[in-house]
């Protein structure tokens, strides 16, 4: 079985067999929270170097202890599912790339517990994957299928937004993508839409300003108070037409001048990207792009919300671009969704509760054999970096959920603590580092995951296994796609929820794509794999 791990830093990206393994090097300063002591390899097994993670190597003579700690940045992007969805309803199976499974998770209610300050709660629980009694009560440790090991849920919550009449006021600077590749239904056509939509929605003391970009960018309208300029907005935004190529470039730098241009203080400044992300003009790069408006993104706090539209979407490079712009982003196929982001969605992307928000899960070695963070990849931070406040973390605004889910191989007679989660952000008005954390401990894990009553678990589960399915992975237990779609429609049964619907949907033409050419849906893991 391949164990991969989003905790690694620069020394190894593999999250090893707990008792051979790599472990990035704590500081005294900076390192997180402090893993449990070394302890020797299991009879059997070789210890791998750093930066070789349970490749299978021989014992070298500096072998490092063992890495408990996984790290990353929080990410609430939910723009990887949206694509996804829209890719299977015309009638393809999305690129393997293009599938982050923390953001098929993240597209879920979890119904978490809230803070009532403005911090995070964290929530941590579990079941077990197999039918099987696992290694936490007895049994099952070291065989071949999946009773041994567990799915482990961290959940963090913010507390919800205020009414809109309470928040600070916004100023808005939309920069939208008029290239020839806009032309297609369901791009610019939504677009205008979508910002139709929230000149409705957006309060009189808000502000609004328009760049538009194809290869080259334009300020169709200066930062605007909204009220008494409705109809003006609505006009200019009606007036946008395709043109020619794709400069994000220029347009995102032309946004954030018009952003500091216009700059009020004690207001949300943000900028807002609309494209089908194809940059095919100018800088293609998302470090490159964002290094010119660095200055004005640290010294003004302008963070970059991207809004992805189009059958062909860039999603990685959007992705790269909102990750290295403070931000995130999400994706809009049709009327219905983007009346759900600009209406229901963007006020809770409009404040920051959260600045530089990292996650540190540290796992007990007595009780855990083995751990895999599932998705997150590209969120990695290292270990010891998880205090040092200039790395570089996830924005989080009012109302948002982050959810982390592992795979854990549990010890056999494994009886205690589990793990204990960290969640760390700045207060995005005082800069000052604030800490909440949660533990689980084995009986916590102890239900079945198919046979408990806890829906919003299963949800989860299912998104992240129809994710893992979708981009060839092989998590311990994942049932096969036709599975998936029962389990999700009688849960969009018991939760009531139509988004639970869309994603048994999802599941189903997934299936029927994947049989169609072919794909063998069932892949066998191989015990003792690493890596």
């Amino acid at each position: 079985m391949a164990l991969t791990a989003c905790g690694a830093g620069s020394g190894s990206d593999g999250t090893p067999d707990l008792s051979s393994g790599s472990r990035k090097g704590q500081s005294s300063t900076g390192g997180g929270q402090p893993a449990p002591d070394a302890v020797a390899p299991e009879t059997g097994r070789s210890a791998a170097p750093e930066g070789d993670a349970g490749s299978g190597a021989s014992a070298a003579p500096d072998v490092k202890a063992p890495d408990y700690l996984s790290t990353f940045a929080l990410d609430v992007d939910t723009a990887s599912y949206g694509y996804a969805r829209r890719t299977l309803g015309d009638g393809r199976l999305p690129a393997a790339e293009d599938v982050r499974p923390e953001e098929f998770v993240n597209s879920f209610r979890q119904g978490y517990e809230r803070p009532e300050g403005n911090g995070f709660s964290v929530n941590v629980d579990g079941a077990r994957i197999g039918s099987g009694k696992g290694g936490g009560t007895g049994g099952g440790g070291g065989g071949t299928g999946a009773s041994d090991w567990s799915l482990l849920r961290v959940g963090l919550a913010t507390r919800t937004a205020p009414p809109a009449s309470e928040r600070p006021p916004a100023a808005l600077t939309f920069v939208v993508d008029i290239s020839g590749s806009m032309s297609e239904t369901g791009r610019l056509d939504l677009v205008r839409k979508s910002l139709t939509i929230l000149t409705d929605e957006l309060r009189d003391d808000d502000s609004l300003s328009l760049v538009t970009f194809s290869n080259e960018a334009e300020t169709r309208l200066p930062m605007t108070r909204v009220k008494g300029n409705r109809n003006r907005i609505k006009d200019v935004v009606a007036e946008m037409e395709p043109a020619q190529s794709t400069n994000v470039e220029a347009g995102i730098t032309r946004g954030y001048e018009e952003s500091v241009e216009g700059h009020r203080e004690g207001a949300t400044n943000r900028v807002v990207l609309l494209s089908d992300a194809l940059a095919n003009t100018g800088d293609t790069e998302a470090e490159g792009i964002l290094k010119k408006i660095d200055s004005a993104r640290r010294e003004y706090g302008i963070t970059l919300f991207g809004v992805g539209v189009g059958s062909d979407y860039g999603d990685a490079f959007m992705e790269q671009l909102t990750n290295k712009g403070d931000g995130n982003t999400t994706y809009v196929g049709d009327e219905t969704q983007a009346r759900k982001v600009f209406v229901d969605q963007l006020p809770a992307h409009l404040e920051i509760r959260a600045r530089d928000a990292k996650a540190q899960v540290a796992f007990d070695r007595k009780n855990v054999r083995q751990f895999r963070l599932i998705g997150y990849e590209n969120r990695k931070v290292a270990d010891e970096d998880f205090r040092d406040d200039s790395v570089d973390g996830g924005e989080v605004g009012p109302g948002h959920t982050v959810t982390a889910l592992y795979a854990v191989r549990l010890r056999e007679g494994a009886s205690g603590t589990v793990a204990k989660a960290t969640v760390r952000w700045l207060d995005p008005k005082t800069r000052k580092a604030q800490e909440e954390t949660g533990t689980v401990t084995t009986g916590a894990v102890d239900t079945t995951l198919w046979g408990g009553e806890n829906d919003r678990l299963q949800v989860a589960a299912v998104a992240a296994y129809f994710a893992d399915r979708l981009r060839g992975g092989d998590l311990p237990g994942a049932p096969g796609l036709g599975e998936l779609a029962s389990r999700a429609s009688g849960l969009a049964e018991s939760t009531e929820d139509s988004a639970v619907e869309k994603l048994a949907t999802a599941i189903g033409q997934a299936d029927r794509l994947q049989r169609g050419a072919g794909t063998d849906d069932e892949p066998e893991p191989s015990e003792g794999e690493i890596g």
